[in-house]
């Protein structure tokens, strides 16, 4: 593999990584109510995520799913019924008030990483990329070595960006603003999310 056609793949990824979707709605949510550490780790979650779909798409997974067509449907339908679940939570928590501290986290370490995990797994947008654009680009000769080259360039550009995400929207400034509209964002996120949901579920 190329490093011109490293770069590509980089471009792309980035590309894919930066458009809007439920594992950006959440980052930022995250950020915004929880802190910096709170939303980074839910960013290492998102990236182990979309590992493990670039995993399975060098092992197969594009196969898999001509072989077992009702498997992709079935994880469509599951990870459509997930984001639904997590808008619902959403919406019934809009109004809650944002903790003056954030000195103790409403949520366990590991419970945010298994939240970004299951967000990205849940995703359609990862699931389409994965098993049919990224296994195109590679090339057939790829080599174990190149395979971690392009699995250790996915994930840093997948940490890197909900970090960035992370880093901003825990400043002061933006929480700020985010106290002032968090009823109206949160739900307004709520139900993106619900229809990120339904949308994969019918699709």
């Amino acid at each position: 593999m190329t490093a011109t056609a490293l770069a590509s793949l980089a471009l792309v990824q980035l590309l894919i990584a930066m458009s809007p979707g439920p594992a950006a709605v959440l980052t930022i949510r995250t950020a915004a109510v929880e802190g910096a550490k709170p939303a980074l780790t839910l960013s290492v979650g998102l990236a182990v995520g979309v590992l493990l779909w670039a995993v399975a798409a060098l092992l197969g997974l594009s196969l898999v799913f001509e072989i077992m067509p009702w498997l992709q449907t079935g994880l469509r339908v599951a990870g459509g019924l997930f984001l639904i679940w997590i808008a619902l939570s959403l919406w019934r928590n809009a109004a809650a008030p944002l903790p003056e501290t954030r000195t103790q986290l409403p949520r366990s370490t590991l419970s945010i990483l298994r939240l970004g995990i299951w967000t990205n797994l849940a995703n359609p947008k990862a699931l389409a990329y994965f098993a049919a654009v990224f296994t195109g680009v590679l090339p057939a000769d790829l080599t174990l070595m190149q395979a971690l080259v392009v699995l250790a360039m996915i994930f840093a550009i997948e940490t890197g960006w909900y970090a960035a995400l992370s880093l901003l929207f825990s400043r002061a400034g933006p929480r700020r603003v985010y106290v002032r509209i968090k009823t109206g964002a949160e739900r307004v996120f709520g139900v993106l999310l619900g229809l990120f949901g339904v949308r994969i579920a019918l699709s």
